[in-house]
């Protein structure tokens, strides 16, 4: 079957020290301090054979996530811009749904109890937890000490089949309700993103009451489903920060009800205006540039009058962060960290959500095929025209 698969050098960084749970010439958890010389190709690779709690799943549909875009994307000195769990050559694409076409003897299925039927509708999880560690006993799965992540160090789904254990797999029947034909798998592969999403603003971030405010900072898939969830968790304003008009249209249609452009705009003066000079109870970093943003939203907590709001981190960036205690002491304010979308019963709820009304699909701005991939891979390092691109199998 054809894949899109991932290669690189291992070649550390004179600085870098592999730590315990680095894998050499193998794996590591800080791939931009490892990994060098990206290349993308479509080879040929086996039809997965699955054990006995695993099911085989023909992809219908995968979306490119900016974390493939950052793997395939090298900076000056060829080092891969991607910070995170990363082992190569690897198959991308973790964003996805399909149907399962084989499962073996003990691959249960949440929603009925029983075992996997041949044409279930199903996602995944992206992060492949222990379930033994001391962060995933304790309830902290995206924490896992021995994570694997499909698409990263797990061959992923940009290709034909895919096999995933059962525990991290989430039927699809519930879509059927409000979607059918492609729908049903264009909506289902948008579970994994809006799933960070909501681990994000409502696991990590502490969610918000109805009536607070929140501002989203970058109008990437993560930042425009925030937007949805936010929105319909009973926010009174949702605020987008957003340099581009395309994606600044396309923050009112998920959710928005205001758009502030950055680069343009005075952020503090127009986040303060708009709330009437009390500010948000959540802000949400979904820009992958702290380093720039940070400034503004402390800032803005420290200029407005609400006490208690708190910063969450979900871009995935290696770039420091400036911080000034003073201003999260005095205003009583928090930063949080985000990572993963399982556990906590986010992906069940999402489903339910989009079952619902809550509709993600117009993210989706291109449909491709398989082979389409790498030449857009690599069109997204530069063009942000399109929100997200998505391959149907």
């Amino acid at each position: 079957m054809k894949t899109v698969t991932l290669f690189a050098k291992w070649d550390p960084k004179p600085e870098f020290k592999l730590g315990s749970k680095d894998i050499e010439g193998k794996l590591t958890y800080l791939g931009s301090k490892v990994w060098r010389y990206p290349e993308l190709k479509i080879v040929e690779k086996d039809i997965p054979k699955i054990g006995a709690e695993e099911v085989l799943i023909e992809v219908k549909a995968c979306g490119i996530c900016g974390s493939d875009v950052h793997m395939a994307q090298a900076d000056d000195d060829g080092y891969i811009l991607y910070p995170g769990l990363t082992a190569f050559p690897v198959t991308l694409g973790h964003e996805f749904s399909g149907v399962v076409v084989e499962a073996g003897e003990g691959a249960i299925n949440k929603r009925t109890g029983k075992r996997y039927e041949v044409g279930e509708p199903v996602c995944a999880e992206e992060m492949f937890w222990c379930g033994s560690c001391r962060p995933c006993a304790d309830g902290f799965p995206n924490q896992c000490e021995r994570l694997q992540e499909i698409g990263f160090s797990v061959d992923g789904a940009f290709a034909k089949y895919v096999k995933v254990h059962s525990r991290y797999l989430w039927s699809l029947d519930e879509l059927r309700d409000r979607y059918s034909g492609d729908d049903i798998f264009l909506a289902g592969s948008l579970v994994e993103p809006t799933s960070v999403a909501y681990n994000a603003v409502i696991e990590c971030g502490g969610g918000i009451r109805p009536g607070d405010n929140v501002v989203i900072c970058g109008g990437g898939p993560i930042g425009l489903a925030a937007v949805a969830i936010l929105k319909r968790a009973g926010a009174a304003r949702v605020i987008l920060s957003e340099p581009s008009d395309s994606r600044a249209e396309l923050g009112k249609k998920m959710g928005a009800d205001y758009v502030i452009n950055p680069i343009k705009d005075n952020f503090t003066e127009a986040v303060l205006e708009l709330t009437r000079g009390l500010g948000a109870k959540l802000y949400l970093e979904a820009s992958g540039l702290p380093h720039k943003v940070f400034p503004d939203i402390e800032r803005t907590i420290w200029e407005g009058k609400f006490i208690g709001s708190t910063v969450v981190i979900v871009a995935r960036a290696d770039a420091k962060m400036p911080v000034t205690g003073e201003v999260f002491q005095v205003k009583k304010a928090t930063i949080a960290g985000a990572q993963g979308h399982s556990g906590y019963g986010t992906f069940p709820r999402v489903i339910s959500s989009m079952a619902t009304g809550m509709n993600m699909i117009p993210l989706i701005t291109k449909k491709i095929t398989l082979d389409e991939l790498p030449e857009n891979i690599i069109r997204l390092q530069t063009d942000r025209s399109e929100c997200k691109i998505t391959a149907l199998m």
